[in-house]
């Protein structure tokens, strides 16, 4: 009995966290510009499971090295640290 009301006000906590990151910061936003190559092009082609992949290996040559950018990844744990 105890550990299943203590597993539920885990889960309900998890609940209230999991509220504050998608409601109250910014985490949205960022996840939305982190992964905007998908938006269009290519990178919405290759969500949808369009591509084969011959066509990913030739935008891959087209394309060159990536440019290096930070994916911020510690931003995105800091935000969700503020809220546990």
């Amino acid at each position: 009995f105890h550990a299943h009301i203590g597993g539920m006000d885990a889960f309900a906590r998890a609940l209230l966290a999991a509220h504050g990151v998608l409601d109250k910061s910014d985490y949205k936003k960022l996840r939305s510009q982190r992964y905007s190559s998908f938006d269009d092009g290519p990178g919405r082609a290759f969500e949808k499971g369009e591509l084969s992949l011959q066509q990913l290996a030739d935008i891959a040559r087209k394309a060159g090295e990536p440019k290096q950018k930070s994916g911020r990844q510690e931003l995105f744990e800091n935000i969700i640290n503020q809220y546990l």
